[in-house]
């Protein structure tokens, strides 16, 4: 038992360092090859802080666990509105005025109703998965767009944020050396992280799932906890939100798609009456907490922020009486 747990500690610490390696080296690569900022910042920074959620749940379903990989997306997102944000804001109140943010709610939404058709017949089949990745492209295709808009018009400062992120001075060589190093690394550790938490689930007398729903959802989400409060200090309010609502469409679409892709599996019935419904609700929650109704500013402040926290709380309980009831 000791072992396996050391694994999954240190699986997760390799983890979230070597995916952070990996985004530098990749975003590094692309500035170097004269890829804009902002397109950089949309693709590469998004998809960075859901690498740990991709690798862990490709390798878990590779190694015929696929609903530890379920666990993980559904856990993740609960965990980054929940965790991320509510102890963010206890931190750092936010205060959300972007456009873009306006426009991607509706498609989180729409992304959420997709998933929810697909898996209504607690199903994840290989079509399913093959779905649910398509729509990574179109959602890609679709912020490169609307960010071009409104960077020729003049109205959107996210780039000048991207650039702050994205390294200017690091050769190329020694950039292609971490994008090397921290793919190799991301993969070694997800292999790690997902044979302790499997041991871990199987000395417990614990489904795949509820280990993906908890120990695994929230170590993977730490990279996004790390990024939310830096931004949220620096006062980058539309940043710390969008990176939350970046994740979690990355963590459905690409996250999710994997175990279906992969090994397509029937899900345990409380998937979709539980935890889907638990993501869904809080999703509405974070709309409602940092959407600007009448021509107002949104904000998530410390007594949200305690709200969503102890909400975080509240599931975390709920699974553990699921597990000894």
């Amino acid at each position: 038992m000791l072992l396996f747990s050391a694994a999954i500690l240190l699986g997760l610490v390799v983890l979230v360092w070597s995916a952070d390696r990996f985004v530098l080296g990749a975003s590094a690569v692309a500035r170097n090859y004269g890829i804009s900022p902002l397109i950089i910042g949309m693709t590469i920074l998004g998809f960075g802080t859901s690498a740990p959620e991709m690798l862990v749940s490709g390798m878990a379903a590779w190694g015929g666990n696929p609903e530890l990989g379920v666990g993980n997306a559904l856990g993740s997102n609960i965990a980054n509105i929940a965790l991320v944000l509510g102890f963010t804001a206890i931190i750092a109140p936010m205060t959300v005025h972007s456009k873009v943010l306006k426009r991607e709610f509706p498609m989180l939404f729409l992304v959420i109703a997709l998933a929810a058709v697909l898996m209504i017949d607690n199903q994840l089949s290989r079509i399913d998965g093959f779905i649910l990745l398509s729509g990574v492209v179109v959602m890609l295709w679709w912020m490169v767009r609307l960010a071009r808009q409104e960077q020729r018009a003049g109205k959107e400062p996210m780039e000048a944020e991207f650039e702050g992120e994205i390294p200017t001075d690091m050769p190329t060589g020694k950039a292609f050396f971490w994008l090397l190093l921290g793919l190799v690394l991301l993969m070694a550790s997800s292999q790690l992280l997902v044979w302790g938490a499997v041991n871990v689930a199987t000395y417990f007398g614990v489904s795949d799932l509820i280990i993906g729903l908890t120990i695994i959802a929230i170590g993977t989400s730490l990279p996004e906890l790390a990024a939310t409060v830096a931004a949220a200090l620096k006062k980058e309010h539309e940043m710390a939100i969008g990176n939350i609502i970046g994740s979690n469409l990355f963590n459905i679409l690409a996250v999710l798609a994997l175990p279906g892709i992969i090994m397509p599996t029937a899900l345990a019935p409380e998937v979709m009456s539980r935890d889907f419904v638990v993501m869904t609700i809080l999703t509405v929650v974070l709309f409602l907490m940092a959407y600007g109704f009448k021509g107002k500013d949104g904000q998530i402040n410390r007594i949200e922020g305690t709200i969503l926290l102890a909400s975080f709380v509240a599931y975390m309980v709920m699974l553990y009486f699921a597990v000894v009831g």
